[in-house]
């Protein structure tokens, strides 16, 4: 049965919670009950379930036992965890794609180990120092992959093929997320990818934020979700407020919540649901109280935007969706 606003799966990010405690410790060496304790403050915000964003808790570097209690943890805490998003470790990076790619592999692993249903990857690589001294590391360019370059391309194209594979094995999604200047960068890019991996359990994560906050001229983000929603699985959904100038070659962009920034979430859902999207959505904010901002998210979400009542018209998707039991 077709989600509706009550029960759609809706996840906070754990950007806002540091991978290192006060201690100099990263989290994934922490007692369980520090996780607990950010899982309850999750829970306490108004969040059901979350996204194991890996800049907080690594899963794919966790032994089986403190994955059973990692589980617990969030179990005691009454939080479901239907996704995890591994980031920054891109598959085809020159120097470090092995380490990245067996990473990648424990990451699935260790979701199927969770009860997650899908795992969010990505080819952006890590800030350089450059972005990370400013106050918006997407304020300077970062890493770019190589265009027109049909052999990295291949590379990209089979080792998350290898992925897709592995994950329809332990009965996962694959959701592949935007992100500027890599082969996920653009709207055209991205399905391509998709069709090239040619797996139905391999989707997309539109995850346009990432590209209209950019200080530079931008797709039309109308016209990126009418050509990747018939292909996405996962979404991660946060807004910004643009502003610009092409005459004066001035962009500028600010986070936002949902209902206040350039993307218009009703219309952007209309087009997901015309395309069948029935995946785990994830609610993202950055700067300020960001957990509190996503979970206002998550309220006009259910509220505003999601269909109140089932029997809803819903198109057919290209890839595989997530489970509506």
């Amino acid at each position: 049965m077709a989600y509706t606003a009550d029960n759609w799966p809706i996840t906070a990010a754990l950007l806002q919670f540091p991978g290192v405690d006060a201690q100099g410790r990263h989290i994934n060496d922490a007692e369980p009950e520090a996780w607990q304790r950010v899982f309850t403050e999750v829970r306490e915000a108004g969040f059901t379930d979350v996204d194991f964003t890996d800049s907080w808790v690594r899963p794919g570097d966790l032994s089986a036992a403190r994955l059973d209690e990692l589980k617990a943890a969030a179990r005691a805490a009454g939080v479901g965890t239907p996704a995890i998003s591994a980031i920054r470790r891109s598959v085809i990076e020159e120097a470090g794609w092995e380490d990245n790619l067996a990473y990648s592999h424990r990451t699935l692993e260790a979701a199927a180990a969770l009860g997650c249903e899908v795992v969010s990857f990505g080819l952006h690589q890590a800030l350089t120092p450059q972005q990370q001294a400013q106050l918006w590391f997407w304020t300077v360019e970062g890493h770019k992959d190589p265009v027109g370059d049909a052999a990295t391309w291949k590379l990209a194209v089979e080792r998350l093929r290898e992925l897709g594979r592995h994950a329809e094995e332990l009965g996962l999604l694959v959701s592949l997320e935007m992100y500027e200047d890599t082969y996920l960068g653009t709207a055209d890019s991205a399905v391509a990818l998709v069709k090239d991996i040619g797996l139905p359990n391999v989707g997309l994560n539109p995850d346009i934020g990432n590209l209209i906050r950019l200080h530079r001229p931008i797709e039309s983000w109308v016209e990126m979700l009418e050509k990747t929603l018939p292909y996405s699985n996962y979404w991660h959904v946060k807004n910004y407020i643009r502003d610009e100038d092409i005459a004066r070659d001035y962009f500028v962009a600010m986070p936002a919540p949902l209902e206040s920034g350039l993307i218009s979430y009703r219309k952007a859902f209309e087009i997901a649901l015309a395309n069948g999207f029935q995946g785990v959505i994830c609610t993202e904010h950055y700067g300020g109280d960001g957990l509190s901002v996503s979970s206002s998210n998550q309220r006009y979400l259910r509220e505003q935007i999601l269909p109140k009542r089932a029997g809803y018209a819903l198109g057919e998707s290209q890839v595989r969706q997530g489970n509506q039991d």
